[in-house]
C-alpha cells in the first residue's frame, strides 16, 4: 500500500498540513534555486565526460602502438628464428 503525500500531512494534523501547505507554496522557490545548480552540475559532467573521452582516446593509443611494437617484435624474432613457448621465450643453444 503506497502512501500518499496528502495523507501523510493530513496525519501529523494541523503542523502536518501546514507542512505541506508550505511545501507547495516553496517549491517554485526552490526550483528556481536548484534549476541553476543542476544546471551547473549538468554541464560540469558534460565537460567532465568530454575530458575522459580524450584521456581514453590517447590511451586507447597508447594502447595500440604499444600491440603494434609488441607484434613487431615477435615477427622479428620469428625471422631470426627465435621460436616463442608457452613458458617463455627460447631460442637456438649454442
Amino acid at each position: 500500500m503506497a502512501i500518499k503525500a496528502g495523507e501523510l500531512f493530513e496525519d501529523l494534523g494541523p503542523v502536518g498540513v501546514a507542512a505541506g501547505i508550505g511545501a507547495v507554496l516553496l517549491l517554485p522557490v526552490i526550483a528556481g534555486i536548484g534549476k541553476p545548480v543542476a544546471k551547473a552540475a549538468i554541464k560540469g559532467g558534460i565537460s567532465l565526460l568530454e575530458r575522459s573521452k580524450g584521456a581514453l582516446a590517447e590511451a586507447g593509443e597508447v594502447f595500440e602502438d604499444l600491440v603494434a611494437e609488441a607484434r613487431a617484435e615477435l615477427a622479428e624474432e620469428e625471422v631470426n628464428g627465435v621460436v616463442a613457448s608457452g613458458n617463455g621465450i627460447s631460442g637456438p643453444q649454442g
